[in-house]
């Protein structure tokens, strides 16, 4: 590596673009093993830590980068562009960092310090473990099966959960849990992982997903885990958490991390397609069959098919451009407003993955090129909260009511 080691990212935008511009390159070089082998890419998240890249979002009075939402899309599109799974797991750990920076009050200080300052010196991970195997995602609603019970000082956390991304990496899992009390309260609860075997959690291998293979989203039993009772970091009854038992700094604060969540998997999923842009760019410009004599990129309905990938690129550009600096200037777009930002950025990804399939032929679904993997991977897009289902209903419901 050119760059000596970081903790933080300089401010310089052109030291910031050289960082990045190296940085995509290194991961891609590895993306396509793991993601044959599902293996996790341990040494991507070592390399990020060396670029400062993990606690960039962590704000300043606590040794971090205090990235506003801008400059995490930019990290977040530049990490993606070489290794979606890779980028996967630090927008979860990007995500993380922003709430508990803007939960204050919430958060035990001790215990805020703490996850900073292992992000920062030793580039920690960290992600919320929420879906369960009967609960499914908690956007639905209900209560969670992994039960807190409260023993003298300490709280022990039995349960299952599904689809831990990072899970192999991660050393803090924010669980979502419920007390075992007559009226039970709801929230999360911080669990340490240290690289060392922890007492009571089990992980099971069963992530063998068609797309982000790498990404070590495997499920989580949690077995008679122990906590001090300081890390039930934010547990409520369920009516706060509920729309109309939220404060206004609630719903602020959810409308802000909405904000974030949807622009920085949005960048994800768009860099996933600006990669197969450029393969097939590249693709069409090389292949020359005999029957044609030169060129495919010659051709008028190449052209044409390619402009259409750059028209649905330059949209998702300038939505998430816009939101990002929205957000950044305290007015984040509504809840329905990120949800449709969701929908449209993530469409015209898949969108454009599909047409340069369209294009390659056989060759885009080769193994022994990138593209189908683009194209597994930017799938899992529709996967993420909020789900296309409940934007539109939303959206429906909104315009309905006009």
């Amino acid at each position: 590596m050119s760059s000596s080691p970081l903790r933080r990212l300089p401010t310089s935008e052109a030291r910031l673009a050289k960082v990045l511009a190296e940085l995509t390159p290194r991961l891609a070089a590895t993306a396509a093993d793991h993601d044959s082998r599902g293996t996790f890419p341990h040494d991507n998240f070592a390399l990020l830590h060396q670029y400062g890249l993990i606690s960039q979002a962590v704000p300043v009075a606590s040794g971090g980068g205090g990235a506003g939402l801008a400059e995490a899309r930019r990290i977040i599109a530049a990490v993606a562009g070489g290794d979606a799974a890779t980028a996967l797991v630090l927008t979860m750990t990007y995500l993380q960092h922003r709430a508990i920076g803007r939960d204050e009050a919430r958060w035990p200080e001790a215990v805020r310090a703490q996850v900073f300052r292992s992000a920062v010196e030793e580039g920690a991970l960290i992600n919320s473990l929420r879906v369960e195997p009967e609960l499914g995602s908690p956007a639905r609603g209900g209560l969670p099966g992994t039960v807190a019970t409260r023993v003298g000082d300490r709280w022990r956390l039995r349960g299952h959960k599904l689809y831990s991304t990072g899970i192999p990496a991660l050393r803090w899992l924010a669980v979502w849990a419920r007390t075992h009390e007559p009226e039970p309260r709801i929230g999360v609860f911080l669990v340490p992982k240290p690289e060392a075997d922890t007492p009571g959690i089990r992980v099971i291998e069963s992530w063998n997903h068609m797309g982000l293979r790498a990404s070590g989203s495997h499920e989580t039993l949690l077995e008679d885990v122990w906590i001090p009772i300081e890390h039930a970091v934010d547990i409520r009854p369920p009516s706060a958490w509920a729309p109309a038992g939220a404060s206004q700094a609630d719903i602020d604060g959810n409308i802000d991390q909405q904000a974030w969540m949807v622009v920085l998997l949005g960048s994800l999923y768009d860099a996933v397609a600006r990669a197969a842009y450029d393969w097939i760019r590249d693709f069409v410009r090389e292949r020359a069959p005999g029957s044609l004599g030169k060129p495919l990129a010659t051709l008028p309905r190449v052209q044409e098919t390619i402009g259409e990938i750059a028209a649905l690129l330059r949209a998702n550009e300038v939505l998430l451009d816009d939101a990002a600096g929205r957000t950044d200037a305290g007015t984040p777009p509504s809840a329905e407003d990120s949800g449709l930002l969701k929908f449209t950025v993530t469409g015209n990804a898949i969108r454009a993955v599909e047409l340069a399939l369209q294009l390659s032929g056989n060759h885009g679904l080769s193994r022994n090129n990138p593209l189908e993997r683009h194209y597994r991977d930017v799938l899992c897009s529709r996967i993420h909260t909020p789900q296309n289902d409940s934007i539109l209903t939303a959206a429906g419901r909104a315009a309905l009511a006009d």
